[in-house]
């Protein structure tokens, strides 16, 4: 009975107490300082008033995230100074906001304002109803702005004044690959190849080169495949080039050419606004080299480790024109199909065009069997409405004169077809008049209900009489029988499909002429499966030209994760069978190794049933922040020996040195770190600063935000930065200049005593005499820094008075020990300012 009472006794002055709990959200507490070291802390008279208010912090610059209407702005440092209220206020400038797409120019407020002028008043002064607030926790300064006062701008538009033409740069972006063979009669032989894009930036302007050589102990060669210069022409959202280049292919045939090319560039508008090289998917049974080629020259190899593969990083010289794909084995033998390539259904939004102007020379290929005439091409592509889509163009040289008129549609929801017809006039090679039609059908889209994919899909069909430009450039040549009979028929599609958890997918073509039953085929056809962690991969290559004999290649795969008991790598098996017969079988295990995975390695062992030959291979790639390298080694049970190796990379020379990097890309960062080495990336493998505090950073989305951010988390001991991330936005092919402001020092807890002996007041601020580190005292008068050098000058206050301001030389001894973290320690004096030690 005891126990109860006392009990209803505490439950009633418990709710006495907390009736005056109900307003607290209506009021603003203040916190004495003297609660937290009693006495003492009262008696130094510290100023902690900054922090008694809700969202009060220290004034300063700030890497901000910016918000406008609730869209995201490119990255911001911004200074921000503390209001009355102790709420951090940023200072804007005209010229931030008209980045921003703000029309500055219409308010009389902003009259009489250099660009770069902070606005001494709150945003609202300038524009009625606009308002700035900074949200310190995610460092995001959120800006709410009257529609009236932006500009007319779409989803994801960036006005072209923020787009970025970069600094001058000079450039080689190589890739090398070579090889040292050995067969049973160990006969040796050997091979090399190098893929060379060279470039200079100056201004808006990019010259490029792009050049190969290849060597084997019977020949070499080096093949100049294009020089030109380019150039934005911002107000058509177009660029301009002039040299040697090709045409895009959306209305006619891709061919390439000599001359000048005005073109509209789809990269330019925002993502919202916007209406393709292919991807190349094969199996390698050991250590092999991929080749591709097109329009005669080699413009990709590769070596690869054995099982599937896949190529995305193709550069293609031209928009259209089929890719010949060949794997050379590392027993010599050679798999060869023809990849399909060109450009999908054409359609535009409601008014938008899409157009491209040449004048030029045509340009043979590599082969040299070919006429080079004079000619001019128009062509222009209409979105007349939602649905209908008009196009068509002109070419016209001395001996071939062509038309094409034709209409793209968007039927529902089934993607969108085109179809046009082109009517060609020919004065062939030995002097024969032809005329005929070309008619085309093209098809992109989904089937939603059996969730089909037509990545591509188009029939031609050509009068006997029809010549495609490139065709009716052919020099004629009895012996080629490509040439004796003009085409006819052509079908190509490129299809996936999912189908009980399985992917599926065919990509193949066939070409048939007038006159002969010889034909061009070649089909592609797999199927991916994933059981829980392992996945399962079934593929088919078949191809077949004129009346050489066809190659046929079926693989059967699996791979499972080893994580459990090596992280980052998995075993896979493999079961080859080719047209003659053969079957391979192969296990071995693949993986990644590093912190960003920038080492891979596989091993693998093979057996081949035929002759009963085994073998042994190993691979390796590594990506280091001066090129990507990769090494390979094969060995048969024949006394078959071959040795790969590779390595592709730039060297830049810029502003600020010379820097060895990976392969560049278009658009590529030049990141300058105040002279800090060392410093990493965010989802960058492998790239950090060089010894002179350079680094570059890879493929950069033109036109488009990039953020570029530190991985605070790897930096070096003696390095440390407040600035992690950058927002750039290249033009295209640009080399942009990125800075990040790092500190090149020690990190450091300083204790810091007065003249009296007393610790220098909890809640003192800090700052190192012209530099931005700062920092608070804590409780015992030990204070954090970063990135100080051995010798540095404090400047400490806690109050506005001139007894609450003091001075202190840091001096760090040289080789002073530090704690495991990297963090050493240290004492100093705080003087007073009025009679502070000389």
């Amino acid at each position: 009975m005891r126990d109860l009472t006392l009990t209803a006794l505490l439950r009633c002055l418990s709710g006495v107490l907390l009736l005056p709990a109900w307003d607290v959200a209506a009021r603003e507490f203040y916190f004495s300082p003297s609660s937290l070291e009693g006495d003492t802390l009262t008696q130094q008279d510290v100023d902690l008033s900054l922090f008694s208010h809700q969202n009060g912090q220290l004034p300063g610059t700030y890497s901000s995230r910016v918000m406008l209407n609730a869209r995201a702005q490119p990255e911001e440092n911004i200074r921000y100074l503390s209001g009355p209220d102790g709420v951090l206020q940023p200072q804007l400038t005209p010229a931030m906001l008209r980045r921003w797409g703000i029309k500055v120019d219409d308010y009389p407020a902003f009259a009489g304002l250099a660009e770069q002028t902070l606005l001494p008043d709150p945003l609202g002064h300038y524009l009625p109803f606009a308002s700035a607030t900074f949200d310190f926790a995610s460092t995001t300064l959120r800006l709410s702005i009257p529609q009236a006062a932006l500009g007319q701008s779409r989803a994801g538009d960036i006005d072209p004044a923020s787009w970025q033409d970069g600094v001058p740069v000079l450039f080689a972006d190589y890739a090398l690959s070579g090889s040292q063979n050995e067969d049973s009669d160990h006969r040796h032989d050997s091979s090399q190849y190098l893929n060379l894009r060279s470039g200079l930036n100056l201004g808006g302007w990019r010259v490029r080169n792009y050049s190969t050589w290849s060597r084997t102990d019977d020949s070499h060669a080096w093949d100049d495949v294009g020089s030109w210069i380019q150039h934005d022409v911002d107000a058509l959202r177009a660029q301009f080039t002039a040299g040697d280049n090709s045409t895009r292919g959306d209305v006619f045939d891709s061919v390439q050419y000599r001359g000048v090319n005005l073109a509209s560039d789809d990269e330019m508008l925002p993502y919202s606004q916007r209406g393709y090289a292919p991807v190349i998917q094969g199996v390698a049974s050991s250590n092999a080299e991929v080749s591709v080629r097109q329009n005669g020259y080699l413009i990709y190899q590769q070596n690869v480790a054995p099982g599937a593969f896949e190529i995305r990083d193709l550069n293609s010289t031209t928009n259209s024109g089929d890719l010949e794909v060949s794997v050379k084995e590392a027993d010599g033998t050679v798999h060869s199909w023809t990849q399909p390539y060109s450009s999908v259904a054409v359609m535009q939004r409601p008014g938008q065009i899409k157009y491209e102007l040449t004048a030029a020379r045509y340009r043979a290929d590599n082969d040299g069997h070919q006429n080079e005439p004079l000619f001019a091409q128009g062509s222009a592509i209409y979105g007349l409405n939602n649905a209908l889509t008009l196009f068509g163009g002109v070419t016209a040289s001395q001996d071939y004169q062509a038309v094409d008129a034709g209409i793209g549609m968007v039927p529902g929801e089934l993607g969108s077809i085109s179809f046009d017809v082109t009517w060609a006039g020919t004065t062939l090679d030995n002097d024969e008049h032809r005329t005929g039609q070309s008619y085309r059908v093209l098809y992109s889209g989904k089937i939603d209900a059996t969730d089909t994919n037509f990545t591509l899909a188009s029939y031609r069909y050509s009068t006997a009489g029809y010549y495609s430009f490139a065709d009716a450039n052919q020099k004629y040549d009895e012996d080629d029988w490509t040439q004796r009979y003009n085409k006819r028929n052509r079908i190509q599609a490129s299809i996936s499909q999912t189908l009980f958890a399985s992917s599926l997918y065919l990509n193949g073509y066939q070409q048939d002429y007038w006159g002969t039953s010889q034909r061009e085929r070649s089909v592609t056809a797999g199927l991916n499966h994933v059981f829980g962690s392992v996945s399962a991969h079934l593929a088919c290559t078949y191809s077949q030209s004129g009346d050489e004999p066809s190659d046929r290649m079926v693989s059967l795969g699996f791979s499972v994760p080893l994580s459990a008991w090596l992280p980052g790598s998995w075993a896979s098996y493999s079961l080859n069978n080719s047209r003659h017969g053969d079957t391979g079988q192969s296990v071995g295990i693949n993986g990644t190794l590093l912190d960003d995975q920038r080492l891979s390695y596989s091993f693998q062992q093979s057996h081949t049933n035929h002759d009963g030959t085994d073998n042994s291979s190993v691979y390796s790639s590594y990506r280091s922040q001066y090129a990507n390298v990769n090494a390979g080694y094969y060995a048969a049970s024949d006394d078959t020996r071959r040795f790969n190796y590779g390595a592709s990379g730039a060297i830049v020379a810029h502003p600020h040195g010379v820097t060895l990097a990976q392969p560049l890309g278009e658009q590529f960062a030049i990141v300058s770190t105040n002279g800090a080495s060392g410093v990493r990336f965010r989802n960058q493998r492998g790239v950090q600063t060089d010894s002179f505090g350079n680094a570059v950073i890879p493929s950069l989305t033109p036109y488009q935000q990039n953020t570029l951010r530190v991985d605070t988390t790897t930096l070096p001991e003696d390095v440390d930065t407040d600035a992690t991330a950058l927002t750039l936005i290249p033009s295209r092919r640009a080399a942009v200049a990125a800075r990040f402001e790092a500190r090149i020092g020690y990190r450091v807890l300083i204790t810091l005593t007065q003249e009296n002996g007393r610790p220098v007041p909890f809640g003192a601020l800090a700052s190192v005499t012209g530099a931005v580190q700062s920092g608070i005292v804590d409780e015992g008068g030990v204070l954090y820094l970063a990135g100080i050098a051995e010798r540095a000058d404090l400047s400490v206050q806690w109050g506005a008075a001139q007894a609450q301001r003091c001075r202190a030389q840091l001096i760090i001894p040289a080789g002073s020990a530090a704690s495991p973290a990297g963090i050493r320690t240290a004492r100093a004096i705080c003087h007073q300012e009025n009679h502070r030690a000389p």
